[in-house]
């Protein structure tokens, strides 16, 4: 009777607001709401494209690299290897054969974990990809495995040199940028007022 007395728009809307609701809910695990976004930097070097995607991790009040002592405990602690980012691993996809620091990658996505340290980082290129940092996480289980990530499988692994930016520079969130060149791109990892230069040239 009470459907009767009301407008139809009424109870239009309210079957459309009803019906939306579950939709709502399940968009906030949309990974563009989740606390460290997902960054994609892409550029071309000649004919190849090179795109890079990660989780962007902001500082929030942590202290991020450093050596771990009894006063301070590190967000990225230095020589522990770190998934370059949050969420899953980052993940470098190259469209043909690049030189990353002078190594040949051939063309194919990759896994890029690091190193961090106080005067250089270490990049590890791994062919491991679909990891969640250095585990992996089953969804039809439910189960996490930590450290999948087996560094002795590595493409290669190069060195790259830690500059400190202007005291009135501070990176927030943790951002990978592909910058122009000459001959190619210099992949640049840079958070708080670290920053680390790679370069990518065509071979």
């Amino acid at each position: 009777m009470l459907a009767r007395l009301l407008p139809r728009t009424f109870v239009i809307a309210s079957i459309s607001l009803l019906m939306m609701a579950p939709e709502s809910e399940a968009q906030d695990l949309h990974p563009s709401r989740r606390l460290s976004p997902v960054g994609i930097a892409q550029t071309h070097i000649g004919d190849t494209y090179v795109k890079l995607t990660y989780g962007r991790p902001y500082i929030r009040g942590r202290d991020i690299f450093g050596a771990n002592n009894d006063s301070t405990t590190y967000l990225v602690p230095f020589g522990e290897i770190w998934r370059t980012g949050a969420n899953e691993s980052t993940e470098m996809t190259v469209s043909d054969a690049v030189l990353v620091a002078g190594n040949r990658l051939e063309a194919g996505t990759y896994s890029i974990f690091t190193e961090p340290g106080p005067t250089e980082w270490v990049i590890h290129i791994s062919p491991q990809v679909g990891l969640d940092g250095t585990g992996i996480f089953n969804e039809e289980t439910n189960v996490f495995t930590p450290n999948v990530y087996q560094p002795e499988n590595d493409v290669f692994v190069v060195r790259s040199a830690v500059s400190t930016l202007p005291e009135d520079v501070t990176v927030d969130p943790f951002t990978i940028t592909l910058e122009d060149s000459e001959g190619g791109a210099e992949m640049v990892l840079s958070w708080e007022r670290t920053e680390v230069r790679v370069p990518i040239t065509n071979p």
